[in-house]
Formats: C-alpha cells, structure tokens, sequence
C-alpha cells in the first residue's frame, strides 16, 4: 500500500521532507509514501495525481494551505475535507472510513475541522470575494488543487482525503505585492516583489501578517506530517 501525497508549493513540501524537488518530479520518502510537487491550480495537480499512481500510488492525498471561507477559521487549523465542492458547484464525497480514521488520529495532538473544501481556479484575494463564496457554497476553506486530485482518484478507484492547514483568514485581503509578484504557476517573483515593496512600503506590515499566519500553517502540516504513517489502508 503506498500513500501518494501531492504539494502545489515549494513551501508545503518543506513540511513533508527536506529533500529538494523541481517542478513537476516526485520522489518516495518513505517506503510506504510517493510525494509529488505538482505546481499549483487544476492541471499541474491532475498531472502529479497521474504520475503517483503510474508510480504505484493506491491512494492519494492533497496536502498544503488553503484559505479560509468560514469567519470561525484561524490560521494554522487544520481541515480534513468531508467533502468536496468543484467549481460547477458539484459535490464529490470522500472515503468515509478513511476520512474517520484520519480524523481521529489527527485529532490526538490538534483540533480538527470538516466541512466542504470548495475548488477556486484562481487565487481568491479578497475577503468580501471570499464570503460571496462562503454563501454560495457553505464550504469551510478552499484551495485549487483538492478537487482535480479528487477526481482522478474517483477515475482511478482509489481512496482520496484532502489535509488542508489555513492560511490566510476569510476577513483577509491579500496584499497587493503578492497578488503583483505571482507567476502564471502561483509562485513569488522575488524581484517583482522586492521591487513593489520599495514603491509601495506601506504593504509591508500585511506581508508580515501573511507570512506568520503561512508559518502557522506550516508548523500545524509539519505536526499532522509526523502521523502520516499510522494512517491504514481504506477498506
């Protein structure tokens, strides 16, 4: 039984292993677990879900950050999906058994949240866009990857669970260096960025905001990461 696990950002691989990949490889970390960085949003993730499964992958995991839709999140929780809202607002259940058991495992060391994790082909920058969403669909957070590993799992008959840590809040307006500074693949331009910030200093206190509530959610990956291995096969 291997455990395929796909990262979107440089940043969520970091609390999984310290080994360095590029875009789009993979590597076993463990016996037992097949790690992909896929690159964000709905293709790079569908390819990685792909590649674990011709690797040997039986079940797959999304993990990483997500932002939050529900006010009652904080940075750092940790959601494990129950279900699955994609951007045409279809519903995909996930593995009860499997999501149970996770769930109580996890919940030995941190609390735990389920709900609905809702698909966004694109980043979601503002808090009043991100409580339009809340209304719309009732889902807890969303991310741009979950949804499209979801469904080839679905294809492929293989068990799937989303472990998602919050990152930014759903009041949050994300400052406009980030928004400014992302590449077509979700990641910083560290020259863009550095060059924003020098004509626009006032965004600085909202890039520290954002990076201690991405370091919360760091720290709550890297303690649900040390159980992954108790984790059994579904039924």
């Amino acid at each position: 039984m291997i455990t395929g696990i796909i990262v979107a950002l440089p940043e969520e691989l970091s609390t999984l292993t310290s080994k360095k990949l590029d875009k789009g490889g993979w590597a076993f970390i463990s016996d037992a677990i097949v790690l992909a960085y896929s690159g964000t949003g709905e293709s790079n993730a569908r390819t990685a879900a792909e590649l674990l499964i011709a690797q040997g992958a039986t079940r797959l995991i999304s993990w990483g950050c997500a932002a939050a839709l529900s006010p009652a999140l904080k940075p750092g929780d940790l959601i494990l999906a129950k279900s699955l809202i994609d951007a045409d607002g279809k519903q995909l259940g996930i593995c009860p058994d499997w999501h149970s058991y996770a769930v109580n495992l996890l919940s030995t060391t941190q609390k735990i949240h389920t709900g609905s994790l809702a698909e966004s082909k694109s980043i979601v920058a503002s808090g009043s866009d991100k409580k339009l969403l809340y209304e719309q669909t009732g889902a807890i957070a969303l991310d741009m990857e979950s949804i499209a590993i979801a469904k080839v799992a679905r294809q492929n008959k293989l068990a799937f669970l989303a472990i998602r840590a919050i990152a930014d809040p759903a009041d949050m307006n994300l400052p406009k260096a980030i928004q400014h500074s992302l590449n077509n693949e979700g990641v910083i331009d560290l020259t863009k960025l550095l060059l924003f910030i020098a004509l626009h200093p006032s965004e600085i206190p909202g890039l520290i905001r954002l990076g201690l509530h991405f370091n919360a959610a760091k720290n709550t990956l890297k303690l649900a990461a040390k159980q992954l291995s108790y984790l059994p096969a579904p039924p």
